[in-house]
């Protein structure tokens, strides 16, 4: 059987049988060793390429404060991208998968029915307790539905170098907490049902 079809089998199974019911149940879900190490180290080492290359600029804030940087509030550095740039095929590939998982959703989203996405923000919180407050992707209908972040980071020890995602549920009296491991890609609601924040993080993120 060819690889693509196997892989579309799959994505298309994992969407079915896990990530929709979990974003119905709960709001979040996450996929661990979702590209494999191979190719989850050719986007590593693009995204580190960037970070070198001086490519990535501050974070800005929306809202009230829209266009304004504050390192205090959001520290991380980002860099939108396509995926079609120079050098970024391996981030191209990864791009396409979630895609494809999210396609595989299809109309079992609710109300919702994703039929494009933005480009990809590339991040880097640089240490040194960076990290960004509590806050909701899209506190105001401006068409994004899920958010989707794959984690880059190597060795990552969150009791040493913090930097976990914490997830308030909406109604909920508990909080999840999401370690941001090599490899591990995060599916949840953009809208205020997933009020988030990214802790102080002591190494490179």
């Amino acid at each position: 059987m060819p690889l693509g079809h196997i892989m579309r089998l799959d994505l298309e199974r994992i969407a079915l049988e896990y990530v929709v019911p979990c974003l119905h149940d709960i709001g979040f879900c996450y996929l661990d060793n979702f590209l494999g190490e191979v190719v989850g180290d050719c986007v590593l080492e693009r995204v580190k390429r960037m970070h070198r290359d001086g490519e990535l600029t501050d974070g800005q804030l929306a809202g009230p404060s829209r266009g304004v940087a504050k390192r205090h509030l959001r520290g991380d550095q980002i860099k939108w991208i396509g995926g079609t740039e120079e050098g970024c095929e391996a981030i191209n590939f990864l791009l396409t998968l979630i895609d494809r998982l999210v396609m595989y959703c299809g109309s079992r989203l609710g109300k919702y029915y994703v039929k494009e996405r933005s480009k990809a923000m590339v991040a880097c919180y640089p240490g040194n307790g960076t990290g960004y407050v509590r806050h909701v992707d899209n506190p105001n209908g401006d068409g994004r539905c899920i958010t989707c972040i794959y984690y880059l980071n190597k060795n990552w020890d969150s009791k040493l170098h913090g930097g976990i995602l914490r997830i308030f549920p909406e109604g909920k009296s508990y909080v999840a907490d999401v370690e941001p491991i090599f490899d591990r890609l995060l599916f949840f609601w953009s809208d205020r049902r997933n009020p988030h924040e990214v802790q102080p993080s002591y190494a490179t993120r």
